[in-house]
């Protein structure tokens, strides 16, 4: 279980996501409206192999992206 906070300056639809390397979406974390501030997913990737993730958080139509590493 991993936790993951990020913070937006507006309120805003908010979108999170998880892509493996070859772009497909593994797990959609979060998809609703936030209001300003920090807040917190939780992925849960014990079903994952260990390997490089994209963390994807869009808000207001802009995205920001993570790399995750994964070790078990």
């Amino acid at each position: 279980m991993t936790n993951i906070t990020f913070g937006i300056e507006n309120d805003a639809e908010v979108s999170v996501k998880v892509f493996d390397l070859s772009g497909r979406e593994i797990a959609e974390l979060s998809n609703g409206y936030y209001f300003k501030g920090y807040h917190h997913v939780n992925w849960n990737a014990s079903n994952q192999s260990s390997g490089i993730y994209f963390l994807t958080i869009t808000a207001d139509g802009i995205s920001q992206s993570q790399k995750l590493m994964l070790l078990k």
